[in-house]
């Protein structure tokens, strides 16, 4: 069984679905609302900054409150549910892999920044207030450039690279250490191998020798990247999609456990509860009293 969410391109935000744009700067004071239904998935990247207001944003069940003087990054695939919002000002930078790629033949360029595709790093950052300034400002020039009559790709590609780089400072400044682009590269293959083969329940073993290396080395680079060990990755994942199979489909605990390759549905529930602190019964039951609260409980399976 595939779950499926709606799969949004860049297009949709700027309500031109039919549009096959790879950048956008859009400002919530000016934009209108997006036709997009919660949760939904990105196609492209987005960076939101908030100037003022307040927003709550879940990605992958996770809150977090967006406060001025923030930036919250969402990467393709996260389910993403847009929660509530106060009167903001601030805006949202979206684009492509292949935009940000423009003439460069080196995807690892991408992937060594280490707060995209990455579902254990925090997607809220809010930087000094110089910090944040300096990004405000190459935001301005972006925004500049989109304006104009002669706009150019490359341009814009320069100065998306820029606000990246200093994104990615800010976070190297705020951990005390910068975590080896090898390290993050070797991490971001685990993902992709992970979302491709969660439901395969492998070891971390089979992981490792997928990426022709130890599984001592690939703890390691778990350590380094993430904090956690390799097998708290591989599990953290599985649990994910429990979460998303919980949700989001009419699936009883015991064939959401087999959908997971767990033959012993008691030893998913415990390693569920380990990982969430509560059973799959008390987190779905949990989720239903939410959308009851919300009004949209008639979205989501009862």
């Amino acid at each position: 069984m595939q779950l499926v969410f709606p799969l949004y391109s860049i297009g949709h935000f700027i309500n031109q679905p039919d549009k096959p744009t790879e950048f956008e700067i859009t400002q919530f004071e000016q934009m209108e609302e997006p036709d997009v239904e919660d949760p939904h998935k990105h196609t492209f990247y987005e960076i939101i900054w908030i100037d003022s207001g307040r927003s709550r944003q879940a990605i992958d069940y996770v809150e977090y409150e967006l406060t001025p003087g923030s930036l919250f990054f969402i990467s393709p695939g996260q389910l993403h549910f847009f929660e509530e919002w106060e009167p903001l000002t601030g805006g949202s930078i979206l684009f492509t892999e292949d935009f940000f790629l423009l003439n460069y033949q080196n995807r690892d360029t991408l992937f060594e920044l280490s707060f995209l595709d990455n579902f254990y790093a925090n997607p809220l950052l809010r930087p000094s207030p110089d910090n944040f300034a300096d990004i405000r400002h190459t935001i301005e020039l972006l925004g500049r450039e989109q304006q104009r009559t002669d706009r150019s790709n490359a341009i814009t590609q320069s100065l998306l690279h820029v606000l990246l780089a200093q994104i990615q400072r800010c976070i190297d400044s705020e951990a005390g250490q910068t975590v080896p682009k090898k390290y993050v590269l070797l991490y971001k293959n685990l993902k992709s191998l992970l979302d491709q083969h969660f439901a395969d329940n492998w070891p971390v073993s089979v992981y490792a020798d997928r990426l022709n290396i130890t599984q001592h080395h690939l703890n390691l680079v778990c350590k380094q990247v993430t904090g956690k060990t390799a097998s708290e990755v591989v599990r953290a994942r599985s649990m994910l999609e429990a979460k998303r199979l919980l949700s989001f489909s009419d699936l009883t605990i015991t064939e959401v456990a087999t959908q997971l390759n767990f033959l012993d549905s008691s030893y998913f529930a415990r390693v569920f509860r380990r990982e969430t602190g509560v059973s799959p019964v008390a987190f779905r039951q949990a989720l239903i009293e939410t959308w009851r609260g919300s009004g949209s409980l008639s979205r989501y399976p009862t």
